[in-house]
């Protein structure tokens, strides 16, 4: 047993049997308000009618049967219809020898069914930025979740390396770029390559406003200026397989992989397969033909072809444009269908902005009126921007908070603060480094993760590297000295027992940490449920504020029995573990020393 819960609601529904001869299906329980005595709160409002007592009567008579009958509770008391239920110090430790003893603590059994989780998916014509960080710590996060929920998880993104933005980019290089490459140019690709569409929005912008002073109107500027036509012009080369254009494609998109790649690596994100848009734009079409023939969808007179979805109150949507050329709708209904045949996936969560919360109602609504059998289980896990304070760290653009840069910083702003605060003395250069590089992103990914999904947040650098407080530094401080307590044991010839015998009175900060511990695999599953990493943040954040009051308040090294010590040490190490993997899922590194 490592919950009390299913023991308690049976128990409760054997006192309604017993007491009233009415039988509970289902026993809700709820944690204890704060402010009163107990860790189990049994409502009693909802069985007045059928039983024709008051409320408190009931809560009374069921407390006090709990007690005679049963071997879980020691005290209770009752406020109005709130029987609030104190369980004996025994079922806790029980329970914690349960939890001590599980080296998986916290795994769910494996379910036999597969999720796909899609997230990243960058264009090739720029560096990721801030949004992008926020974007791959969530499916990171998520995917980890459902790891330890028992799915089989299969991480994938589909790469943006087509379109006109892409030529844009193209084009600027082939105006501008005299042969520069990242080696020569000294930058990662995926700058070099943001650089020339930066380059090109440039020298559009400066066209424009030439056609505008020769008298042009502004519209038609914009849509004339002899840049953006030959970006067109070659869009429409690329489609037609020009080699010396799919050559330079090649070449430019190489040199952004390699960027991403390396920026993937140092934020600690991974992926177990990647599709790209040149490889699937033209997917979809042959089942846009088949729905028509179907009736599903119609045709205009202009050859173009679209969906009714008034019904579902979505308007009508374009599928297939009447020159045959797909739009992003037409290429993700096909790219679902690869999936789906290639993978086999039970589930598939997209992540992907709430800028997109209609494409992606519209997407599954088409899906299902295909008769796809998965298309009940698509899942669009939208997310808020992230801004941050006016004037912080600007990118060289000056538009958008370049990802590798603001890496960079927390890095720099993790390695001043500990600096500051001293007492790495004993480290040496290359564990010193490690060490900021841990806090620094760990205080970044912490502080984008902690917030609900869907929730628009503001991101502060200098706030998410504090060491007191919901950050990450003060968990991965008190990680250590969590860890360090076994460790110091060892190393200092303190005896203690794993058997954890003959400890049978709990301190106040020893109970609610067991409390704690034992909610582990529930709150796992909430999590992942909800697809929402913020749950396992607010977690390991409540483990360690009540770790921090168990180690203020109970000696543990220089206990008062044998007994005693083996248990708090035990019970140390438990909550140390359980930081580390809770803080894994979270794609959180913990140091070691600090």
């Amino acid at each position: 047993m490592t919950s009390p819960d299913q023991p308690l609601q049976t128990a409760i529904q054997q006192a309604f049997q017993a007491l009233y001869n009415h039988t509970l299906a289902v026993v809700p329980l709820q944690n204890t308000k704060k402010e009163f005595e107990g860790t189990h709160t049994f409502v009693t409002f909802p069985y007045t009618s059928p039983l024709k007592k008051k409320p408190d009567e009931i809560a009374q008579e069921v407390g006090t049967y709990l007690i005679e009958q049963s071997n879980l509770i020691e005290d209770f008391n009752v406020v109005k219809g709130f029987l609030n239920l104190h369980l004996k110090d025994a079922i806790w430790i029980d329970i914690f020898q349960q939890i001590y003893k599980n080296p998986d603590f916290g795994q769910h059994p494996s379910l036999g069914k597969k999720v796909v989780v899609e997230y990243s998916s960058p264009n090739t014509n720029k560096p990721l930025h801030l949004g992008h960080l926020r974007n791959n710590f969530l499916g990171y996060a998520v995917a980890e979740i459902l790891k330890l929920a028992g799915y089989d998880v299969h991480k994938t993104q589909i790469i943006n390396d087509r379109g006109i933005h892409i030529c844009k980019s193209m084009l600027a290089y082939q105006k501008f770029g005299q042969q520069e490459t990242p080696a020569s140019s000294s930058m990662k690709g995926d700058h070099l390559v943001g650089k020339y569409y930066v380059a090109f929005n440039k020298a559009y912008k400066a066209e424009v406003n030439t056609l505008i002073e020769q008298g042009v109107d502004k519209n038609t500027a914009t849509k004339e200026a002899p840049i953006l036509k030959e970006a067109q012009a070659m869009l429409q080369k690329w489609e037609d397989n020009d080699p010396t254009v799919v050559a330079l494609w090649k070449k430019m998109n190489g040199w952004v992989y390699e960027g991403f790649n390396t920026t993937y690596e140092d934020i600690g994100v991974d992926f177990d397969s990647e599709l790209h848009e040149s490889e699937t734009y033209l997917l979809g079409k042959d089942i846009i033909e088949q729905a028509l023939e179907e009736g599903i969808f119609y045709k205009k007179e202009n050859g173009s072809i679209w969906v009714d979805l008034q019904e579902e109150k979505l308007d009508e949507k374009l599928v297939l444009r009447a020159d045959g050329t797909a739009v992003y709708m037409t290429q993700d209904i096909g790219t679902a269908e690869l999936r789906y045949k290639s993978l086999g996936m039970d589930k598939m969560i997209y992540v992907v902005g709430n800028e997109q919360d209609w494409h992606f109602k519209v997407l599954f609504t088409i899906l299902k009126k295909l008769g796809r059998s998965y298309a009940q289980d698509l899942h669009h896990l939208s997310y808020g921007m992230v801004d941050l304070p006016t004037g912080k760290m600007k990118s060289r653009e000056g538009t958008v908070v370049d990802a590798d840069e603001l890496v960079a910083e927390v890095i720099n702003i993790a390695k001043q603060r500990t600096l500051e605060l001293g007492k790495i003395e004993e480290l040496n250069e290359e564990e010193a480094q490690q060490l900021f590089r841990i806090i620094g992103l760990g205080a970044l990914k912490y502080f984008l993760l902690k917030v609900d999904p869907k929730k628009r947040m503001l991101y502060n650098p200098m706030e998410s590297i504090d060491f007191q407080g919901d950050t990450a530094p003060y968990i991965q401080y008190n990680y250590v000295r969590t860890a360090s307590v076994k460790r110091t044991a060892l190393q200092s010839g303190v005896s203690f027992n794993d058997q954890l015998e003959g400890y049978t009175a709990l301190a106040p900060s020893e109970a609610d940490l067991i409390r704690h511990l034992a909610d582990f695999p529930k709150k796992i599953q909430e999590a992942a449920d909800t697809l929402a990493p913020s749950v396992m943040a607010q977690y390991v954040y409540e483990l360690t504020r009540l770790f921090s009051v168990f180690w203020t308040q109970v000696s543990i090294l220089k206990a008062e029995s044998t007994e005693a010590r083996s248990f708090r040490i035990a019970l140390a190490d438990t909550v140390a573990r359980t930081i580390k993997r809770g803080l894994q899922v979270l794609g959180i590194e913990v140091p070691e020393k600090m």
